[in-house]
């Protein structure tokens, strides 16, 4: 179907909805979790802020105070939260690009460039193959990091960072109820960054808008979001090889980093992409109506994405490779169209049943056909496919238990997982957690088709590779007053990866097992203001080691002051953290296809980070002021994000999070 009319579809049928009522289902936060987020981020009883009028004694109105817990923060699996204004040693952690905790990812050296992982995580649901360009991705929402709201009063978020010469970062967002069952929110993200080497300017933006309403009677529910994402990239391939060592050095020369010639300086990349997305339900039956002790509702969802990679160059670089012509210019686009319905059965004997059906389009390609020696490399993979799917939920007097399924009904792109989880709450701080998760589908799209302007990176392998399919057994330990431990071991049949074959980066399949380790914990100690925290993670690789490379050990300890100053009208939150890995055999940066390739000549990594860092917090706004990477000057000069990619030298940053509530 055309985008266009899915577009005007879209529109039209959200209109239809709101015009017979529109809120989604806003979950209030049950009030253990209240609780437990006010012990873990400090969330004070006073943190209130103006909201609804009352009358006083002579008839005249008055400011009451709205408690923070009432600005509704919700997931897209109606997970419910509040806005937090206050300063913790995690908000530190996440006052990054991503605004996400980034323990287990290495950032490049400008921001808004891709992450080398350093460690995967192999429980995940995909049953379909992943677009292109995967090193793109990181900064790319997806839906479930869209966020709906539910505000008494209009709020507004600013976040603010310096970047890396000549720009900015900066993410603001506004919502606000038009009336207490309509909600919509408006933001955007958006980055300048030229960076300090050559040729890797940065430039990216997310656009979002959400809406959600529910009718007065709750029996009736929507939300609906539309996301407008360009992520652009300047790649120069990495340092030369001969430059190495002059980076290495430290010689003054070379401190100014803009002197090293990279291996070319006229190619770019980027990465668009537009979602519509409108679910709605309605309530058949409920427990109100006439006492009855089940409800049953029916839902439907729409979603369509349209996304497009794009790697251009103006002369071909010989680094890469031969080349069809001396221009480069590769695009390929993905159309994901998807409609379904759902049920949803709720019973305090049976539990939480839904059941989804779900008919998908997909459309990935190119507009042309490659003749290479003989062999042609079609252009498109298109095909339709129905898709069932369910969740189960019964909380026990001894456990919490979910699961989940899918499975894809039609071939080739057969797919299916399986998770299931417990939570087994043994005392009132202490949490164990056990899952499975079982998950097979092909590999991503750019590992079965892909074509380029440069001769090694054409390849078709549609209908020759097999499923990836990969198990996975795990569980945890949560606790405040000892430790949180997590450890989860993964097996993979047929895991698919970029490597090096003859010379060529390229799509291989690996015809053994690999088997992953990982083990995880954490623990924070507190004396008076001062706190120690501490995230440990080992991992080992059974079998595999030639097709799949991570660090044997990763380290972050933060030792930090923190406590009120000026009567309480400041907070201070002050520390270094250092985070560390072993040496391993690093991922190296494919920039033509936007991937990491595995790579096992050359061992990187086990140079240390320490960060320095003054945060404070004045009303509901949080300031942070960081010294990062301070020790590259007197630990070496040997420091990496892959291969040819030095990580950050030291910097200075600040920046800011600003909440307004009218």
């Amino acid at each position: 179907m055309h985008p266009l009319r899915i577009s005007f579809l879209f529109l039209a049928i959200m209109v239809t909805s709101m015009s017979y009522g529109q809120r989604p289902k806003v979950q209030k936060p049950n009030p253990r979790m209240i609780d437990s987020i006010r012990r873990e981020q400090g969330v004070r009883t006073n943190d209130t802020l103006s909201n609804r009028r009352d009358r006083n004694r002579s008839g005249q109105a008055k400011q009451e105070k709205a408690e923070i817990t009432q600005y509704l923060i919700i997931n897209h699996y109606r997970d419910t939260t509040f806005v937090d204004t206050t300063l913790s040693l995690k908000k530190d952690y996440k006052f990054n690009y991503l605004r996400k905790d980034n323990f287990e990812l290495l950032p490049f050296s400008n921001l808004g460039q891709t992450y080398n992982k350093l460690s995967e995580n192999f429980a995940h649901e995909n049953t379909l193959p992943l677009f292109a360009a995967r090193a793109r991705h990181f900064n790319y929402m997806e839906l479930e990091d869209t966020y709906y709201y539910h505000v008494p009063t209009p709020l507004t978020e600013l976040f603010y960072k310096t970047a890396f010469q000549q720009g900015q970062l900066l993410d603001a967002m506004f919502t606000t109820n038009i009336s207490k069952h309509f909600n919509f929110s408006i933001g955007y993200k958006g980055l300048r960054s030229l960076g300090v080497y050559q040729h890797i300017l940065t430039s990216t933006g997310n656009f979002r808008f959400t809406a959600n309403y529910y009718n007065k009677t709750n029996r009736y529910r929507a939300r609906a979001h539309f996301l407008s994402q360009d992520l652009m990239n300047q790649e120069n391939g990495g340092l030369l090889d001969e430059d190495l060592e002059k980076f290495e050095s430290g010689n003054s020369d070379f401190l100014d980093r803009g002197t090293f010639d990279p291996r070319f300086q006229n190619a770019e990349s980027i990465l668009i992409g537009k979602r519509f997305y409108l679910e709605h339900e309605y309530d058949l039956f409920r427990e109100s109506d006439s006492l009855k002790d089940y409800a049953l509702t029916i839902g439907n969802k729409i979603h369509f994405e349209d996304k497009y990679y794009q790697y251009k160059q103006d002369v071909a670089s010989g680094y890469l490779g031969g080349s069809f012509g001396n221009v480069i210019h590769d695009k390929v686009t993905l159309e994901d169209f998807r409609f379904g319905g759902f049920l949803s059965f709720r019973s305090k004997i049976l539990g939480n049943i839904n059941f989804n059906v779900d008919y998908l389009n997909l459309n990935y390609g190119y507009n042309s056909l490659v003749n290479l020696e003989g062999n042609f490399i079609r252009n498109r993979i298109k095909e339709s496919l129905i898709q069932i799917g369910g969740a189960y939920k019964k909380e026990f007097s001894f456990l919490k238990f979910r699961g989940n399924f899918s499975l894809n009904l039609s071939e080739p792109l057969s797919g299916n997982h399986l998770r299931l989880e417990a939570d087994i709450p043994l005392f009132k701080t202490e949490t164990f957690t056990a899952f499975f998760a079982n998950n097979s589908a092909q590999p991503n799209f750019n590992q079965l088709l892909f074509q380029s302007d440069y001769i090694n990176y054409n390849w078709d392998n549609y209908g020759d590779f097999e499923n990836v399919t990969s198990q996975t057994i795990g569980g945890g330990w949560k606790s405040e007053k000892y430790l949180n431990l997590f450890v989860d071991y993964s097996l993979i049949n047929n895991y698919t990866y970029f490597g090096v074959e003859d010379n060529i980066v390229q799509p291989l399949q690996n015809d053994g097992t690999v088997s992953f380790l990982k083990f995880k914990v954490n623990k924070e100690f507190r004396l008076g203001h001062f706190g120690l925290d501490n995230t440990i993670m080992y991992q080992n690789i059974l079998d595999g080691t030639t097709v799949f490379n991570v660090p044997e050990f990763i380290s972050r300890n933060t030792f930090y002051y923190e406590n009120h100053l000026f009567d309480k009208a400041l907070y201070l939150q002050t520390g270094i953290t250092f985070k560390y890995f072993t040496k391993y055999n690093m991922n190296a940066y494919d920039p033509v296809l936007a991937e990491f390739y595995v790579q096992n000549d050359q061992e990187l990594g086990g140079f240390p980070m320490f960060d320095f860092f003054v945060n404070a917090k004045v009303r509901q706004t949080r300031l942070f002021f960081k010294l990062e990477h301070f020790n590259s000057s007197f630990t070496g000069y040997n420091y990496y994000s892959a291969p040819n990619y030095p990580y950050r030298d030291f910097v200075i940053r600040f920046g800011l999070v600003w909440n307004f509530f009218l």
